[in-house]
């Protein structure tokens, strides 16, 4: 007896090499599968099926920085075509809402009751100021859709505030909205990312950044010149010089991660926070596309791909089928 697939599972992305890892757990598992390249694609509003098992949306908001910034917004439409076509989607229409707003992140940190960075919203250049008042510098602008730290400035005073504005200096992304926060010096200068699979905690991870840096993406090196904080990532920590560290942190943080990553229906994600100078964790930024550090075997002591499949294999459980009928013995009279 063998049990096959009815149809291939899709992977949804848009990134070249990240999800090398992934492709090559799902081979070594004959598992098979089609990638759907989301920067060229395209799909008719009319079909009443697709020809997938299983749908992976690993779409990132940094997208646009590898000018592919089209796939961001057509990804929301064609994961909701999915849904309403009753294919099964591995960080859904709700997970992907969250991972293109940081607005809506902070939303959902505060219905849930939890600390995060004092901050403002805004959606034109002539507010910056008025909002940063209520603010104590340092702040940091911050695009509402970004990803591996683009589009994130820190101005230390009212005055280099004033004279990025008066020089057109600041980018409002691709949907014209930032976030005026509040910056907090991570205690210990680390801060934790934490790494979560059906709803459940995974593993966790401190960083230490080599340099003032926002970019903390763990999947490759993400030097992007356009933003002067960014940095490699620190998922090449051994070769660029970025500490990181298995870490475990206390059951409370790890039952507000939990909460966080179920209400936003993440399906595997990580949530990243920062302890301010008094010792009290400050979330920050929720991510539905979470990359898993690299070189993980020696770092956190296990190969999180081979989870992330494993999970990939429960959900297709449902469309499995045993390709003959089994046979059974009568019963002697």
């Amino acid at each position: 007896m063998s049990i096959i697939i009815n149809r291939p599972v899709a992977i949804f992305y848009e990134h070249p090499s990240w999800f090398k890892p992934l492709f090559e757990e799902l081979e070594q598992r004959r598992i098979p599968f089609v990638r759907l390249n989301a920067s060229q694609h395209h799909f008719n509003p009319l079909e009443r099926d697709v020809p997938y098992s299983l749908v992976i949306n690993r779409i990132s908001p940094s997208a646009y920085l590898r000018g592919n910034g089209q796939s961001i917004f057509y990804a929301t439409q064609y994961i909701e075509h999915l849904e309403r076509l009753g294919v099964p989607v591995i960080n859904g229409l709700i997970a992907q809402s969250f991972e293109i707003s940081k607005t809506k992140q902070l939303g959902l940190l505060a219905s849930l009751g939890l600390r995060f960075p004092k901050s403002r919203i805004v959606n034109h250049v002539n507010q910056i100021l008025a909002a940063a008042k209520a603010l104590k510098f340092p702040v940091l602008v911050k695009a509402n859709i970004g990803g591996s730290g683009a589009g994130i400035t820190q101005f230390d005073t009212p005055e280099s505030l004033k004279k990025a504005i008066f020089l057109n200096q600041i980018s409002f992304g691709t949907d014209q909205v930032v976030l005026v926060q509040e910056y907090l010096a991570p205690k210990d200068g680390h801060i934790v990312r934490v790494e979560t699979l059906n709803g459940k905690f995974l593993y966790a991870i401190k960083v230490y950044p080599t340099r003032k840096s926002f970019n903390l993406c763990p999947a490759d090196l993400c030097e992007v010149p356009a933003y002067t904080n960014s940095e490699a990532c620190i998922a090449e920590a051994a070769r660029n010089g970025v500490k990181v560290e298995k870490y475990n942190p206390p059951k409370q943080i790890i039952e507000d991660v939990e909460r966080i990553v179920k209400t936003a229906r993440l399906d595997v994600g990580g949530v990243e926070y920062l302890l301010d100078e008094h010792g009290e964790p400050h979330y920050y930024d929720i991510n539905a596309l979470s990359n898993f550090v690299a070189d993980a075997v020696n770092i956190i002591g296990f190969n999180p791909y081979v989870n992330l499949v494993d999970y990939i294999e429960s959900r297709l459980q449902p469309v499995f089928h045993i390709d003959h009928e089994p046979e059974f013995q009568r019963e002697e009279v």
